[in-house]
């Protein structure tokens, strides 16, 4: 395993897992090719008030994902100086219900956050947060220390305790899904390989 997550993509997890533990469509990537991998620290803030992410960046651990709360609220909460904090201290991303800004300059230094929607709107600094408790992240409830994996195709969330037998799946599905693709390119079709035939003769109109 040479990742939080033993190398997988989200989706292979996501299978892997057999749980209702993807975010809704909505959090994704701020900007084009960001991943992410890693155990949850978790953030209750305020929409429009960043004060909580501050909080939260000086008392995560390092390589820990912040995943934060913001009631989904479309301010940039997050922009190029939190993610330089972040990143000096060893922060692996972010997930926010929420909007983020300066998304080019975190694709510059690699720092990867997933947000509801990225604008230049600002924000105050007045609500100092609740940290380490239960939040819900499009649409899922994540705890602290839970794994969050995040890529092109979107955010998953695995309990703890789900995590190392669900990594174990994945790597037969990983396997399996390389022998089928073998046979592919040794000429079998996928309606064979899936025992998808349908009875009866085809017809085309």
């Amino acid at each position: 395993m040479n990742t939080p997550a033993g190398g997988h993509s989200a989706a292979t997890l996501y299978e892997a897992s057999k749980l209702p533990c993807t975010c809704d469509p909505g959090i994704k990537a701020a900007w084009q090719g960001a991943r992410v991998a890693g155990p949850a620290f978790t953030v209750r803030g305020i929409g429009g008030d960043n004060l909580a992410l501050h909080n939260a960046v000086l008392a995560a651990p390092a390589g820990s994902v912040l995943v934060a709360d913001m009631q989904g609220a479309a301010n940039g909460h997050w922009g190029e100086v939190l993610a330089v904090a972040a990143q000096h201290r060893g922060i692996a991303g972010l997930i926010i219900d929420g909007g983020v800004r300066d998304s080019d300059e975190m694709a510059a230094m690699d720092f990867p956050v997933f947000s509801r929607s990225v604008t230049v709107v600002g924000t105050v600094k007045d609500y100092p947060g609740d940290l380490r408790s239960p939040v819900r992240i499009g649409g899922i409830v994540v705890h602290t220390g839970d794994l969050i994996v995040g890529d092109a195709d979107g955010v998953i969330v695995l309990p703890r305790n789900a995590v190392a037998e669900t990594i174990i799946r994945a790597d037969q599905r990983v396997a399996d899904e390389r022998h089928i693709l073998d046979q592919i390119r040794n000429g079998k079709t996928t309606l064979e390989l899936y025992g998808l035939y349908a009875e009866g003769t085809f017809t085309t109109r």
